[in-house]
């Protein structure tokens, strides 16, 4: 398969207001690709449009959509379909945390994640795909993590849906792959977003307990900057690899969860113990 030409190519990136997704929008209006933005935020996919538009995007449109309401999308594609003729590239990028046990976690806050996190990459494949089959040379882009290599405590929810959509992804491939459409699964890990500041907390947290974690996590782990991820994501759709892992953190989680499977937890704790991060 070619090499995937962004320049007049109509690009969708779901999660597009901030983080990765905005990051994305950013270097590819820079190779003047289309652009269809989706968030749920407004004022941030605004923001995000304005931007890309003055960075060079032949074309930028919005959508402010709630991925968490299960819709099936197929008016989004036929809107998109009407409007650019149809999508030559797919990234699946908005994502949500949720912090807490799994025994603390309220089964309406783990739906919720599920329906963001994987229900929307499967629905929006599914209305998408038609267009990215009748499309020469198209591209789907799924974004799990670090958490869909590794299940760490405190992350049910999320390593849930994570190791859902690389399992996806890495299925679809073996099927659509011969059909002409490349796909990549990308596993980041330590990316500086929102996304744990914005976590939902698992009920009550009178003590402030949950929140606190959340931002230790932020401050302490989230350290690469997203137009790095973002430069990453660009030259892996490009070169059309199936599998790109961002950072240290992934690559070494990666390596450890080959070399171990079961006892990669007990090994980390001992390493972080010995930093004095424990």
């Amino acid at each position: 398969m070619k090499r995937f030409a962004f320049a007049g190519r109509t690009c969708l990136i779901t999660g597009a207001a901030s983080g990765i997704g905005a990051a994305v929008a950013l270097d590819l209006a820079k190779r003047r690709a289309v652009l269809a933005l989706l968030d749920v935020d407004a004022a941030g996919l605004e923001r995000v449009a304005a931007l890309a538009r003055e960075m060079g995007a032949a074309e930028v449109t919005t959508y402010t959509v709630d991925l968490s309401d299960g819709g099936d999308r197929l008016d989004l594609a036929a809107e998109i379909a009407s409007r650019h003729g149809g999508v030559d590239l797919l990234i699946n990028n908005a994502g949500v945390t949720l912090m807490g046990t799994f025994e603390q976690n309220r089964m309406a806050d783990f739906d919720w994640l599920l329906e963001i996190n994987l229900h929307a990459v499967i629905r929006m494949t599914k209305a998408f795909l038609p267009q990215l089959l009748a499309r020469p040379g198209s591209h789907l882009v799924n974004v799990s993590s670090l958490f869909g290599l590794i299940a760490p405590p405190g992350q049910v929810a999320y390593v849930t849906s994570k190791f859902g959509v690389r399992g996806f992804s890495e299925a679809l491939r073996h099927e659509i792959g011969p059909l002409g459409v490349g796909v990549t699964v990308v596993h980041p890990g330590g990316i500086k977003t929102n996304i744990a500041a914005n976590a939902r907390l698992s009920g009550a947290d009178p003590d402030g307990a949950q929140a606190e974690q959340a931002e230790r996590f932020a401050e302490t782990a989230l350290t690469v900057p997203a137009e790095e991820a973002a430069r990453q994501i660009v030259a892996a759709i490009a070169a059309r690899r199936p599998r790109l892992l961002i950072s240290k953190e992934a690559r070494a989680g990666d390596w450890l969860i080959r070399l171990t499977p079961t006892r990669w937890w007990a090994i980390t704790q001992v390493f972080a113990k010995r930093r004095g991060a424990l």
